[in-house]
């Protein structure tokens, strides 16, 4: 007998099974998630394969099919075993086969994918563009189940449907969900040939990839990075790299908005660290992050104690010397915007330009004299806290 679990897939057993109806011959359904709207003129990032598992497996069970499948590394998660029905199809009661068990297995594959999604910053309008990684050993294991290489109502090659119960239930083979009758959805669009065929038709080649910067975030020490992102991170970031060279592709900034000239500079940065493929996409990882600025950007959170420490040792240690770096960016960051300290000195570093504006923003506040030596105090900094969205503890 066929293994009912495909081998070397990660098992997510939903419990639930139930038998199919085996009047009907075997089937395969070929689906995408479709999780998201896109177009070639605004593709979106790929919606990783986890979070297809995590959603099938909590809030979305009552939808969900036999094989979750990542075509870009091949990793498969399977729910229910070949022999029970799985979920993935509408089933009315005025149908005359129940849609999800009609077949003496009714296998459904849903590929992690939508049309023109951007993943590693490649745009894929096709399931059939992708490596379709996987897909010969997914083959292999549903053809073991007697599921015949035929597509009954044609080889999906666009979004086209076409539903014939007569066929649906005398043919076995694979549909596609746009071919289920009593179903209303259009996918996948298209699906790969089957493999070792030589007489599936040969696919079309792929348009050229659309080379696009990487769009998606990533959260290091609480704070986002990546395209889309916002906040003082974001500018801080922007102005090491133009410090460090970085900067050529900045018509203006840098921000604190995350573009994709932040992206393109960054991935110049990872370069230079002998990063490169997917490593240097240009959205930050924590150690390169640390490289650069020497520190890692925080909540909006500083301690009081912490900045005055900052005060008293970075003047007198090495130039760049970061007592709280992640602290002190912030207080440097507010004295800038109050126009009291240079934005190149925003640096994490309280060194004497610091001290020089923090006395300024004292005198500001109405002290003077030795009230007025650029060491923060309570009253000033909790001010200083206040107007520019920082907290400040003792």
């Amino acid at each position: 007998m066929p293994e009912l679990w495909l081998p070397g897939a990660e098992i997510h057993d939903l419990g639930d099974h139930a038998p199919t109806d085996q009047q009907y011959p075997p089937k395969a359904i070929a689906h995408i998630t479709w999780d998201r709207n896109a177009s070639a003129a605004a593709p979106q990032d790929w919606c990783t394969f986890d979070d297809l598992v995590n959603y099938f497996t909590t809030s979305g069970a009552g939808d969900a099919p036999h094989l979750i499948w990542d075509p870009f590394s091949g990793r498969i998660a399977q729910l229910f075993p070949a022999d029970s029905r799985s979920k993935s199809l509408l089933s009315p009661p005025e149908s005359p086969t129940r849609t999800n068990r009609a077949g003496r297995v009714v296998i459904q594959i849903e590929a992690v994918f939508f049309p023109y999604c951007r993943h590693r910053g490649i745009v894929y309008p096709r399931l059939v563009d992708t490596p379709c990684a996987g897909w010969a050993r997914l083959h292999a294991w549903i053809a073991s189940w007697g599921v015949p290489d035929v597509w009954p109502m044609g080889r999906p090659a666009d979004f086209g449907s076409r539903r014939d119960e007569a066929v649906w239930a005398t043919r076995g083979g694979w549909y596609a969900h746009a071919h289920v009758p009593d179903n209303d959805h259009t996918d996948p669009g298209s699906w790969p040939a089957f493999t070792g065929d030589p007489s599936s038709p040969p696919q079309d080649p792929p348009p050229p990839p659309e080379l696009t910067p990487a769009r998606y975030q990533v959260t290091i020490n609480g704070l986002r990075y990546g395209y889309g992102a916002h906040g003082y991170q974001v500018t801080v970031v922007g102005q090491a790299l133009v410090a460090h060279g970085f900067g050529g592709h900045y018509q203006s900034g840098p921000g604190p908005d995350w573009t994709d000239a932040d992206t393109e500079n960054y991935a110049d940065y990872q370069r230079s660290l002998g990063y490169s493929g997917p490593a240097a996409d240009g959205v930050p990882g924590e150690t390169s992050l640390r490289r650069l600025l020497g520190y890692l950007p925080g909540p909006r959170t500083v301690s009081l104690a912490h900045v005055v420490e900052a005060a008293r040792t970075d003047p007198g240690a090495e130039q760049g010397h970061r007592t709280y770096g992640a602290e002190v960016v912030l207080v440097e960051q507010a004295l800038a915007d109050e126009g009291l300290l240079e934005q190149h000195w925003v640096d994490g570093s309280f060194g004497s330009r610091t001290v020089t504006a923090y006395a300024a923003w004292q005198r500001r506040c109405g002290y003077s004299a030795a009230d007025a030596d650029g060491i923060p105090g309570h009253d000033s900094l909790h001010r200083l806290g206040a107007a520019h969205d920082f907290t400040v503890t003792d």
